[in-house]
């Protein structure tokens, strides 16, 4: 489902990553397609971001960049209301940003030499595996 009005500018995955979203319920069931919110840096505080989850009635957490506020700003009364924003549920994002700096860690990862993405994936599940095991271990 991409918009009409999505800019070739805005990131093109975003739309196809909330198509392709699946949160598992705990008591099982079929899998939820609409998170309660998205958290995300400022680099998606694009307008066409935020309209599509508000379209698919999903709670946006994402911080206003200084430049959109100025630019808000000096267009006084018409430039509109500043846009929600939980600053205690932002600093949860940290989690999933140290998550990816670990990822990172693990050459072929950063610079993404595997030409499938079968192998890619299967090497981010392997990283995975390793880091659970080792906060698993009773082993320091």
């Amino acid at each position: 489902m991409v918009p009409s009005t999505w800019q070739a500018t805005d990131s093109p995955a975003f739309p196809h990553l909330l198509d392709q979203l699946r949160v598992p319920r705990l008591a099982g069931g079929r899998p939820r397609t609409r998170p309660d919110r998205v958290r995300g840096d400022k680099a998606y505080s694009s307008r066409a971001h935020r309209a599509l989850l508000r379209r698919r009635r999903i709670g946006a957490v994402i911080a206003e960049p200084s430049d959109q506020a100025g630019h808000r700003r000096r267009r006084g009364s018409g430039g509109g209301r500043p846009p929600a924003f939980d600053s205690a549920d932002y600093r949860g994002r940290n989690v999933v940003e140290r998550r990816f700096c670990h990822l990172k860690q693990w050459r072929g990862l950063a610079t993404r030499y595997d030409k499938l993405a079968t192998v890619y994936r299967a090497a981010v599940v392997l990283n995975a595996v390793v880091a659970w095991t080792k906060h698993l271990s009773d082993i320091p």
